[in-house]
């Protein structure tokens, strides 16, 4: 018996250190995923802010550029996923491809100093160039509270806690890969 008592102890002690380490881990996990989910409001608000803009900036624009519908047809199509998406990937997808719309759209402009000089554009231009900053921001802040949730869900003894509770790791919201080309400037009028 005394040798059966030797060997449980250690066992025991080792089985109450793991539980209340779990139970540490898991607490900190619960923590951190709500603060993300918090956090992907806040992007989800600023794109909405976005969202309620871009009918009112197509809507200028269409009236100086009549035959560039393609891209307000392409904005107005990104505009109609990211109210679809159910999940932050789909999401994230549907923003970058707005974003992508978006900045097609200002490279018409360009094409119409006529328009620049409208001051409802200007105004919605201001609003929107604002919004965009907000945007980036809470992405930010959002990336960042993924990446301390990403990094605690990895690391020792909380990768053990997290998969025995089933906790995943979050996307992070990256930038389009249209983002990576270099815009075109052109000085020639």
């Amino acid at each position: 018996m005394t040798w059966m008592t030797r060997r449980a102890a250690p066992i025991a002690v080792l089985t109450l250190v793991a539980a209340s380490l779990t139970g540490c881990s898991y607490n900190k996990f619960t923590t951190q995923e709500e603060t993300i989910k918090q956090q992907w409001a806040q992007v989800q608000n600023q794109l909405q802010r976005r969202n309620d803009l871009i009918p009112n900036l197509v809507e200028t624009v269409r009236g100086y550029a009549a035959h560039e519908e393609g891209i307000m047809k392409e904005i107005a199509d990104s505009r109609s996923r990211l109210l679809a998406a159910k999940s932050p990937e789909e999401t994230i997808q549907a923003a970058n491809q707005q974003t992508t719309a978006l900045g097609r759209l200002l490279a018409v402009v360009e094409n119409y100093p006529q328009l620049r000089a409208n001051e409802q554009f200007n105004r919605l231009m201001d609003e929107l160039s604002g919004t965009e900053n907000r945007i980036a921001t809470e992405r930010m802040r959002y990336n960042q509270t993924v990446q301390d949730y990403n990094t605690s869900v990895r690391k020792f003894p909380g990768n053990v806690t997290a998969k025995m509770f089933g906790f995943k790791q979050y996307p992070y919201f990256e930038a389009p890969p249209a983002a990576q080309a270099p815009p075109k400037v052109d000085f020639k009028r």
